[in-house]
């Protein structure tokens, strides 16, 4: 379905989105399909267990509607046991419809818990941008102590340029592709104002100084298009 949602309060992950989202996200994110393909062919690089009788765990933090699992998910089978977790009830519906009992879908706010599980890989694809900032270095914490040695985290965020120059170029190579890519000024301006103070991106230089003191000793930027950004972060 064509997204056409133009919001007329702050952004949520409501039912009109949920019906969109599919489209929202090929239209709205720069390389798209070049990202998703690089966070699959990573995640399945570490996919691996210590344990031979054990399956390896693949947590997918803000997995909405299941999409960008269900990549990986078809990458790999039934080598390993899926966890998608997500707070918006719509999204969750979906994912559940999509991808069935392959994967387990959860209902769980990070900022206040962690699933019960210890991940080889977590993928935070466009998640830590939407949690409020003062909870971001917990959430990194919890992955890092919570997946083994070995394990990695793909962490993908919309990002601010490091001058306001640069940000200011980004912002308008960015708007510029939304319109290219079909959407009308009323829909990227009413888009825009929706998201302030709900999406809050930081600096690729702050992100990564982030994943640094969670306790990730190695870290490596794997894609990039000027305003955003795609980290592996292993431990």
């Amino acid at each position: 379905m064509r997204d056409h949602v133009v919001p007329t309060d702050k952004w949520v992950f409501d039912e009109a989105v949920t019906a969109v989202f599919d489209d929202m996200l090929g239209r709205s994110i720069p390389q798209y399909e070049t990202m998703r393909e690089a966070v699959t062919s990573i995640a399945t690089a570490f996919a691996q267990s210590s344990d031979p009788q054990t399956p390896p765990t693949i947590l997918d933090i803000g997995c909405s509607n299941g999409l960008g699992l269900e990549r990986v998910v078809d990458a790999l089978g039934w080598k390993c046991r899926y966890i998608g977790v997500e707070i918006s009830d719509p999204m969750i519906a979906q994912a559940k419809e999509r991808l069935g009992d392959r994967v387990s879908i959860r209902k769980q706010d990070l900022r206040f818990g962690f699933p019960d599980c210890h991940p080889s890989v977590v993928l935070s694809v466009l998640t830590l941008m939407f949690i409020p900032l003062e909870y971001r270095q917990q959430v990194l914490a919890n992955c890092y102590a919570h997946m083994p040695d070995g394990g990695a985290l793909i962490l993908v965020e919309k990002i601010l340029g490091e001058t306001a120059t640069l940000n200011n170029l980004y912002a308008t190579k960015y708007l510029s592709l939304k319109a290219h890519n079909g959407y009308s000024q009323e829909e990227i301006d009413r888009k825009r104002y929706s998201l302030e103070g709900v999406l809050v991106p930081l600096t690729a230089q702050w992100n990564e100084q982030m994943l640094r003191a969670a306790g990730f000793k190695y870290t490596d930027c794997f894609w990039r298009w000027m305003n955003f950004a795609g980290w592996v972060a292993i431990k």
